[in-house]
C-alpha cells in the first residue's frame, strides 16, 4: 500500500524512468533485430561460420555489465556515459536469442519443404523469400520475444551509468534501506517485462493464423511500432551545448547528495546549464571526468592516492592532498578545490548492543573476538589495497571464513539483522545512527585520509572562470557533523538529495 502512495504521489518521475527504461530497451533490441536476423541468415548460408559466431555471442552475454561499462568509456569518448553504453550493453545481451532462433528456424524447416522449392525452379533468394522465412517467422519472434524479457530485466543495471531507468529507483532504495524505492523501481520493472512477453507472444501466435488475422496483427504491431518510435524519440534527451556542465557523482547516498549540491550552486550562480550524470558505480567518475564527459564531481584524497594514482597509504591529509592535486593537474590537466570540509574515512563498525555487552572501543578490542566472527564488506573495500587486504594484515585479524563480499549499502543491513558481526562502512554514513551501529576506533592510524574535494576539468575553468568561483563557496563548508546529518535526512527520512542540498544552500 505504501509503495502504491509512493508511485502515485511521483507518477512523474515514474513516467520518465519508465519511458527511459523502454528508449534503452527500444533502441538496443531494435538493433540486435537488425544485426541478428540477417546474419542468423547468412550462417544457414555459410555454415562454417555458425560455431565461431555463435560462440562469440555467447562470451558477450557473458562479460560482467559493470566492466563492459567501464571498457566503452575511454572507447566512446564523450559519449562513454549515460545511454549509448547502456544500449550497447543491452544490445550484446539481447543478439544471442535472436541470432540462434534465427539460426534454428530456418536451418530447420523440413529438407523436403526445400526440395520442393528447388524443384519448382525458385532462385535461393525465391526459397528464402517464399518458404524458409514464414516458416521460420513464429521462431524468430521466440527469439525477439525472449530477448526483449532479458533487456527489460537487464535495463535497470543502466542506473549505474547514469542511463536512467527504473534501476535509478532500485539502487536508490538499496542505498537508502528504503524497501518502498525498491519495490518501486523492481514492480513496474517487472510488470513491464509480463506486458511486453504477453504481447509479443500474442503476435507470435498471430502468425499462426490465417492470412486476414495474419495482416491485421501485422497492421497492429506497425501502428505500435510507430508510436513507441515517437515517444521514445520525443523523450530522447536533447544534445548538449557549450554552454553545459556536466556533474558526476557516485552510487551512494552522499555522492548523490554533494553532486546536487554542485549541481544547484552551479545553476544558482552561473546560470550555465547543468546535466546531471548521478550514481555511476565503480571507478566510472574518475573514467568519465578523464574521458571528457564528466566536468566535475566530487572525490576523497585517500581513494585518489592509493586507488587512482597507486601510491601505499599515508596518514598526513595536507601531503596526500597536496600529491594528489599535483598529480592529478599533471597528468590529465583535472584540478582538485580546496576540501569541502570533512574527512570521510573508512569506518569500522559494530552493533551497537555488542559493542556495550564486550566494551569494544577500538578496532584492537576486535582481535580475540575475530576468529569466530563473520565479516562482510563492499567489493571497493574488498578490492583495494589500502581496504580489507591492508587493513587485515595491519591489525592482524582473522575472522571465522572469507569475508562475504556484497554491495556496500546492503552490508549495513547484513550487519543489523545478525548475518555479519563486522563491517566497513563510511564514517559519514546516516544509516549508522539509523541502525544503531558503533563506529570502533582506528588506533592503529591504518586508513588514509578521504578529504572531499570536488575534481574539475582544467578546460571548464579556463572556459567559464566563474564556475570556480561559484564553486568556492562550497570549499570548509561542510563538517562531518553536516555530512552525516544531510546523509540522515536521505536515509533516515527518505527526503529527496535535490530537497535536502537546497534547504542546505539556502541556509548557506
Amino acid at each position: 500500500m505504501e509503495t502504491l502512495r509512493f508511485l502515485l504521489d511521483n507518477r512523474t518521475d515514474l513516467a520518465k524512468l519508465c519511458l527511459e527504461h523502454v528508449r534503452l530497451v527500444f533502441f538496443a533490441t531494435l538493433a540486435a533485430t537488425l544485426v541478428g536476423v540477417p546474419t542468423g541468415i547468412l550462417l544457414t548460408r555459410k555454415r562454417w561460420l555458425a560455431r565461431p559466431v555463435l560462440a562469440l555471442a555467447n562470451i558477450a552475454q557473458t562479460i560482467p555489465s559493470l566492466a563492459l561499462f567501464g571498457f566503452l568509456i575511454p572507447v566512446l569518448g564523450a559519449y562513454g556515459i549515460g545511454a549509448l553504453p547502456a544500449v550497447i550493453a543491452l544490445f550484446l545481451y539481447a543478439l544471442l536469442p535472436i541470432l540462434r532462433n534465427t539460426h534454428s528456424g530456418i536451418d530447420g524447416v523440413n529438407p523436403s519443404v526445400r526440395e520442393a522449392a528447388r524443384a519448382m525452379g525458385m532462385t535461393d533468394w525465391q526459397q528464402l523469400r517464399l518458404v524458409e522465412l514464414p516458416l521460420a517467422v513464429p521462431i524468430v519472434l521466440a527469439g525477439i520475444r525472449v530477448a526483449v524479457v532479458i533487456s527489460i530485466g537487464t535495463a535497470t543495471i543502466a542506473a549505474a551509468i547514469g542511463a536512467g531507468g527504473l534501476g535509478t529507483w532500485i539502487f536508490r532504495g538499496l542505498r537508502m534501506s528504503d524497501d518502498r524505492l525498491i519495490l518501486a523501481g523492481a514492480i513496474p520493472a517487472a510488470a513491464m517485462a509480463l506486458l511486453a512477453d504477453q504481447a509479443l507472444g500474442g503476435v507470435e501466435r498471430s502468425f499462426k493464423r490465417p492470412r486476414r488475422q495474419l495482416a491485421k496483427a501485422a497492421a497492429t504491431i506497425a501502428a505500435v511500432m510507430v508510436a513507441l518510435a515517437i515517444a521514445v524519440f520525443a523523450g530522447a534527451p536533447k544534445p548538449a551545448t557549450s554552454g553545459t556542465v556536466t556533474v558526476g557523482s557516485k552510487d551512494f547516498t552522499e555522492q548523490v547528495i554533494l553532486g546536487e549540491l554542485v549541481a544547484q550552486i552551479l545553476e544558482r550562480d552561473t546560470g550555465l546549464h547543468v546535466e546531471r550524470r548521478f550514481e555511476l558505480g565503480g571507478d566510472l567518475c574518475h573514467r568519465g571526468v578523464v574521458a571528457g564527459n564528466l566536468d566535475v564531481y566530487v572525490e576523497y584524497t585517500g581513494t585518489a592516492f592509493t586507488t587512482v594514482l597507486k601510491h601505499p597509504p599515508i596518514s598526513d591529509p595536507a601531503v596526500v592532498y597536496r600529491a594528489v592535486a599535483e598529480e592529478y593537474q599533471s597528468r590529465w590537466n583535472l584540478v582538485w578545490l580546496p576540501p569541502l570540509g570533512f574527512d570521510n574515512t573508512f569506518a569500522i563498525l559494530v552493533r551497537g548492543a555488542d559493542a556495550r555487552r564486550l566494551g569494544l572501543r577500538t578496532i584492537s578490542d576486535v582481535l580475540p573476538l575475530a576468529p569466530q566472527w563473520r565479516a562482510g564488506f563492499g567489493q571497493d573495500f574488498v578490492s583495494r589495497e589500502d581496504g580489507y587486504p591492508g587493513f587485515t594484515r595491519a591489525y592482524g585479524l582473522r575472522f571465522a571464513g572469507p569475508p562475504s563480499e556484497m554491495d556496500l549499502s546492503l552490508t549495513y543491513r547484513a550487519l543489523a539483522t545478525g548475518q555479519v558481526d563486522l563491517i566497513a562502512g563510511n564514517a559519514t554514513d546516516g544509516l549508522i545512527d539509523k541502525l544503531g551501529l558503533v563506529q570502533l576506533q582506528d588506533d592503529r592510524r591504518y586508513f588514509p585520509p578521504y578529504e572531499a574535494a570536488m575534481v574539475v576539468r582544467g578546460e571548464l575553468l579556463e572556459r567559464s572562470p566563474e564556475v570556480r568561483t561559484a564553486l568556492a563557496r562550497l570549499s570548509g563548508r561542510l563538517t562531518s557533523e553536516h555530512m552525516r546529518r544531510l546523509n540522515d535526512a536521505c536515509d533516515g527520512e527518505h527526503r529527496s538529495p535535490a530537497a535536502v542540498a537546497k534547504e542546505f544552500l539556502d541556509n548557506l
